[in-house]
C-alpha cells in the first residue's frame, strides 16, 4: 500500500476546490489531522506497518463525502445527506478509490470503515480486522474533533451568541443519556447546552484505551467542559458532576483496559 502516492493523489483531488474557502480549508485540516490521529492510535496499539498505513489511508479518505457535499450544496448540513455513506458510494460504487489506491485487496475494510464512521452506534461488523479499523477511524475522528471544539469559536460551534449557552439548561433526555454513559442522539438535542453536552458525552463512545490515553494526556475532557462559563446554577452543578464522571470513566478505561 503506497500511502504517499495516495496522499499526492488527494492533493491533486483538492486542486478541484477553492482552498481559500473557509469550509474547504476546515475539512482539509481535519482530514490531515485525522490521518495523524489514526497513525498515532495504530502505533500505540502496536499494529503492523500494513495496518498502520491502512488506518492512515482510511483517515485520508474518510470525509470524501464532505468535499462532494460542499461541491453540490455548499453546506455541511447533515440533513442534506449522510456524508459517510455518500463518500463510500462515490469511492467504491463510482470507482474513485482507484485514483488513490491501485490494489483492491483491502477494499472491503476501507469501504466498511468509511461507510460506518458516522453511525450513532457501530453494529453488525463481524470480521475482526474490519471492525478494528472501523473503530480506529471513529476514535481518530473524535480525537481531532477535540481540537476543533477547543479552537473553533463557540458562536460558530453552537450558532448562538456567546452568553446564551451558559444560561441554558440541559434537557432531561440528554442528561439521562449522560447518566447512562451513552452518546447523545442528534434528534434528542433541544437546547444549546444539549449540543455542548453532546460534544462531551461522545467520550463514552471511545473504543480504545490508546485513544483515551491521548485524550487524558491532552486534558481534552476538562478543557472542553470549561470553555463555557455556566451561569445557570443547575447547569453548572451538572457539568461539574459530568466532568468527574467522564474523568473517572476515562481513567478506569485506561487502567482496566475495559
Amino acid at each position: 500500500m503506497d500511502f504517499e502516492r495516495a496522499k499526492q493523489k488527494f492533493e491533486e483531488y483538492l486542486d478541484g476546490y477553492d482552498r481559500a474557502d473557509d469550509k474547504i480549508n476546515l475539512k482539509i485540516i481535519h482530514t490531515y489531522q485525522v490521518v495523524e490521529c489514526s497513525g498515532e492510535i495504530a502505533r500505540r496499539m502496536k499494529l503492523s506497518e500494513e495496518d498502520t498505513d491502512l488506518a492512515k489511508m482510511i483517515g485520508l479518505l474518510h470525509d470524501i463525502g464532505r468535499f462532494e457535499q460542499l461541491k453540490r450544496f455548499n453546506s455541511f448540513d447533515p440533513g442534506m445527506m449522510n456524508h459517510a455513506k455518500y463518500g463510500a458510494e462515490i469511492l467504491f460504487r463510482q470507482g474513485m478509490v482507484r485514483e488513490f489506491l491501485e490494489e483492491d485487496t483491502r477494499d472491503d475494510i476501507i469501504y466498511m470503515a468509511i461507510d460506518r464512521h458516522s453511525d450513532f452506534q457501530l453494529e453488525g461488523i463481524e470480521d475482526e480486522r474490519t471492525l478494528m479499523h472501523a473503530k480506529i477511524i471513529r476514535d481518530a475522528d473524535k480525537l481531532d474533533n477535540c481540537r476543533v471544539k477547543l479552537e473553533e469559536k463557540l458562536e460558530t460551534l453552537l450558532e448562538k451568541p456567546l452568553d446564551v449557552p451558559g444560561q441554558d439548561v440541559i434537557s432531561d433526555e440528554v442528561w439521562r443519556s449522560c447518566q447512562e454513559q451513552k452518546s447523545i442522539l442528534s434528534e434528542s438535542r433541544k437546547t444549546s447546552m444539549d449540543y455542548w453536552v453532546s460534544y462531551v458525552a461522545y467520550f463514552y463512545d471511545i473504543n480504545y484505551k490508546e485513544t483515551m490515553e491521548i485524550i487524558l494526556e491532552n486534558d481534552y475532557i476538562s478543557q472542553i467542559i470549561h470553555r463555557i462559563t455556566y451561569k445557570n446554577p443547575e447547569t453548572r452543578a451538572k457539568m461539574e458532576m459530568l466532568e468527574q464522571q467522564i474523568l473517572e470513566y476515562a481513567r478506569r478505561m485506561t487502567d482496566d483496559h475495559i
